[in-house]
């Protein structure tokens, strides 16, 4: 009895000495890594695929714009300058309604705000209701309505733009006025919206609408004599072959760039990335955009990079989405 039990454990000891020499067996597909391997590559945060994945590099003007460009004739050549009807400079507006009425002027060479039913484009006029993104104004035939507009003082910006958005920038054509909502009775719980009720001309159709709602946003620190960065461009979304290159864009109002000639520097910067600078007053594109959402920022600053301030509007953010 004694000896098969000493038979059985070593048996027992043999088995044992085996299982401790097997070697390790691969995953399927080869892969030896932790499970803590797989779950660090696929469930990394957005801003951690951003820094590894965007490369954002200034392009040429796009070929389709270039095509866009010669097909207009002299439109590109033209100097329009805006002048305010309604509101007017100072003016007290006693309704949460606000009526815009504008009139177009100056060396025009064709160049004339209206909508091709087919492509859903054409040059119009970009309407800034204190700092929030622009809207589209169509057919300066009909008013342009901002509605839900709070008590208190703003600003309202204009100037005209190109079909791709991009605005026209001699003298006269950015005009600014600031008036005052005086018992509009408007539901401070929301937001303004704009051209939610306009005819087809006046709305813009397409992927990114423009009359969505805007944040409350007051201006009354605002100094129209002092140095004013207005930005424009990159808004809304980006899909299929307008994400290849995007494009910056912005106008100064008394204030010159150093490649200009003058004290001040634009500065831009994506997703909180490298600050980079613009010197001379003219739009940019950039290309190597990543899927997804970006927050682009520009700031108006002096020669040593010091924010020039005036209201808070020289410092903008804009979150644009990406999806090829």
């Amino acid at each position: 009895m004694k000896l098969t039990k000493f038979f059985v454990f070593l048996v027992a000891l043999a088995v044992f000495a085996a299982c401790q020499k097997q070697p390790t067996q691969l995953n399927p597909g080869g892969f030896t890594g932790t499970n803590k391997d797989i779950s660090d590559s696929s469930h990394k945060t957005e801003g951690e695929h951003k820094a590894t994945e965007e490369h954002l590099t200034e392009v040429e003007r796009p070929q389709k714009i270039q095509d866009m460009t010669a097909s207009r004739g002299n439109q590109d050549k033209a100097a329009p300058i805006l002048k305010f009807i309604e509101p007017t400079q100072g003016a007290t507006v006693g309704s949460s309604t606000v009526k815009v009425k504008l009139e177009l002027g100056g060396e025009l060479m064709g160049y004339k705000p209206m909508k091709d039913p087919q492509t859903g484009m054409g040059n119009h006029i970009h309407i800034i209701l204190d700092n929030q993104p622009y809207e589209a104004y169509y057919n300066l035939d009909q008013e342009f309505e901002l509605k839900n507009v709070a008590d208190g003082e703003h600003t309202l910006r204009v100037f005209p733009s190109r079909p791709w958005h991009e605005s026209y920038k001699n003298a006269g054509a950015f005009q600014m006025v600031k008036f005052t909502v005086k018992n509009g009775g408007a539901d401070t719980t929301k937001p303004a919206t704009t051209n939610s009720n306009q005819k087809m001309s006046n709305a813009n159709t397409s992927a990114a609408p423009e009359g969505k709602e805007m944040k409350e946003s007051m201006a009354g620190a605002v100094d129209m004599s002092k140095p004013l960065l207005t930005y424009s461009r990159p808004k809304g979304d980006y899909k299929g072959a307008d994400a290849e290159a995007i494009m910056i864009d912005f106008w100064l109002m008394n204030a010159k760039l150093v490649g200009d000639g003058g004290e001040y520097r634009v500065r831009y910067s994506v997703d909180g990335g490298e600050s980079k600078f613009i010197d001379k007053w003219q739009l940019i594109w950039l290309t190597g955009w990543a899927d997804g959402k970006h927050d682009v920022k520009l700031e108006l600053v002096d020669k040593s990079g010091n924010l020039v301030d005036n209201g808070g509007y020289n410092l903008t953010t804009r979150e644009i989405i990406v999806a090829r």
